[in-house]
C-alpha cells in the first residue's frame, strides 16, 4: 500500500499534555489542539515528501529511506534523524520523541508520538 495521499485529522489524544511537554508555548496549544490540520504525503519509491498544513503554519519534511535526514519537529527545530520502513509502518526517533506511522487501510492513517510516558495519538482520514 502507498501512503501517498492527503489526509485530514479525524481525532487525536492527548494533544496538550504532549505539546506542554515538548515545550510548546499555551498560547500555541490552544489556538492549535482544534485545528484540523492536513498532511499530504508524496511516495516515489523510498523517498518522500510529507507537508502538514495546520493552520497559517505549514511543515515540510523530506527523507529518504533508511537515510539520514534533517526534519523539523513539531517545535520548528530541525534534527538529523533516520526514518526505517517495516511494511506499512514508518519509524523514526527525534529529539527523544520515538514516532510511528501506520497506514492502518487505504483510508487511515494511525501516528502515534512517543515522549516519556506521554502517548500522544493522531488519526487521519484520506480526503
Amino acid at each position: 500500500m502507498s501512503f501517498s495521499g492527503k489526509y485530514q485529522l479525524e481525532s487525536q489524544e492527548n494533544f496538550e499534555s504532549f505539546m506542554k511537554a515538548i515545550g510548546l508555548p499555551d498560547e500555541l496549544i490552544q489556538k492549535g489542539k482544534d485545528i484540523k490540520s492536513i498532511s499530504e504525503i508524496e511516495e516515489d519509491g523510498d523517498n518522500f515528501k510529507v507537508t502538514v498544513t495546520t493552520g497559517s503554519k505549514i511543515l515540510v519534511n523530506t527523507f529518504k529511506i533508511g537515510e539520514e535526514a534533517e526534519l523539523e519537529t513539531l517545535t520548528g527545530e530541525k534534527a538529523k534523524a533516520v526514518v526505517q520502513r517495516d511494511g506499512n509502518k514508518l519509524t523514526v526517533s527525534l529529539k527523544g520523541i520515538e514516532s510511528v506511522t501506520e497506514l492502518v487501510d487505504g483510508n487511515t492513517i494511525v501516528n502515534t508520538m512517543t515522549l516519556g510516558s506521554i502517548v500522544y495519538k493522531r488519526t487521519r482520514k484520506l480526503m
